[in-house]
């Protein structure tokens, strides 16, 4: 005799009308909330599901079934994804290109704020590529922290394992440029690099999108406390866990993330990774309970999450 089916538990009011709320006033563009679920939601499970899936567990944001499949085409047109018949069906797969975009971009994503730095710096000096070359370089590495000092020429704290020889490699312009570390030296006088910083990032304006970030989801994750994490409803744990990386994926890709040394005071960076931690952390398990019930691969159920996945935001428990 098959076991009675458990009942889903019910959704909390107070969180549907945030989300409605949420989707009302800042609609997501589907291609730009397609990468944040394939990165978040997807790429741990094997980075490969069936459309069909991925069209239902986007309806929930207002994303039909055209935009979906408008926005997966041309993301497999700028070799994001790849497309594979299964039947009648679709498989779509990351790309190995799309697999590096991803893993470089969520590596920031769910890791700590910097903390320590020897108070070196990383330099490039970059004259030579022709302007085409050389918008790809200054693009490239302003994606890993880099901002511009002056005329071709780009800095950032040497705070981790150097980006430049892999973009230098893929752009084919390690002959066009000059990289240095070097550390500031008042007796000779001048300015020091640090005093640089607001002229090379806009720290300000950074500032205010991840204090509107705090307030957009500061208060919704006190519903998420209150509720045991055994009620959770799957499905508001899913979308809430997505709206959240989204917005943040937005702000913290444009952060340079530097030192605490260089930042003001009250810089709301870190306070933003300590609400999306503890959003993620009383989330996951429900909103991966839902993934599991709405996509599947070609083989039937999606494969379990990566080891990588509970790694996130300094470790998830199972």
């Amino acid at each position: 005799m098959p076991l009675p089916a458990v009942p889903l538990p019910a959704p909390d009011v107070e969180v549907r009308r945030w989300i409605r709320r949420e989707l009302a006033s800042a609609p997501a563009r589907a291609p730009s909330l397609i990468i944040t679920v394939w990165g978040d939601a997807i790429a741990p499970h094997g980075g490969a599901v069936m459309l069909a899936g991925l069209i239902d567990l986007l309806a929930p944001f207002g994303i039909n079934e055209r935009l979906v499949r408008t926005s997966v085409f041309r993301l497999a047109r700028e070799g994001w994804l790849k497309a594979k018949p299964v039947g009648r069906e679709s498989l779509y797969r990351l790309t190995s290109e799309g697999a590096r975009r991803f893993e470089q971009a969520y590596r920031r994503i769910y890791a700590p704020p910097v903390e320590a730095w020897d108070d070196s710096w990383e330099i490039v000096i970059a004259d030579g590529p022709a302007a085409p070359k050389r918008r790809a370089l200054k693009q490239e590495l302003q994606w890993e922290g880099f901002g511009t000092l002056g005329s071709g020429v780009f800095a950032r704290p040497a705070t981790t394992d150097s980006a430049v020889p892999r973009i230098a490699a893929a752009l084919d312009v390690a002959d066009d440029i000059a990289v240095v570390r070097a550390s500031d030296a008042p007796k000779l006088g001048g300015r020091t690099l640090a005093s640089l910083v607001p002229q090379a990032w806009d720290l300000s304006g950074l500032s205010a999108q991840y204090r509107q970030f705090l307030r957009r989801f500061g208060k919704v994750i006190d519903r998420f406390r209150l509720a045991d994490k055994a009620i959770l409803d799957p499905a508001q744990a899913f979308i809430g866990r997505t709206l959240l990386i989204h917005g943040y994926r937005r702000v913290l890709l444009r952060d340079p993330q530097l030192p605490a040394a260089l930042l003001p005071l009250d810089w709301p960076g870190a306070a933003a990774y300590a609400l999306c931690r503890d959003f993620y952390r009383l989330t996951h398990r429900a909103a991966e309970q839902h993934l599991m019930a709405t996509l599947r691969s070609a083989q039937g159920s999606l494969p379990p999450p990566s080891a990588a996945f509970y790694a996130r935001f300094g470790g998830l428990s199972g």
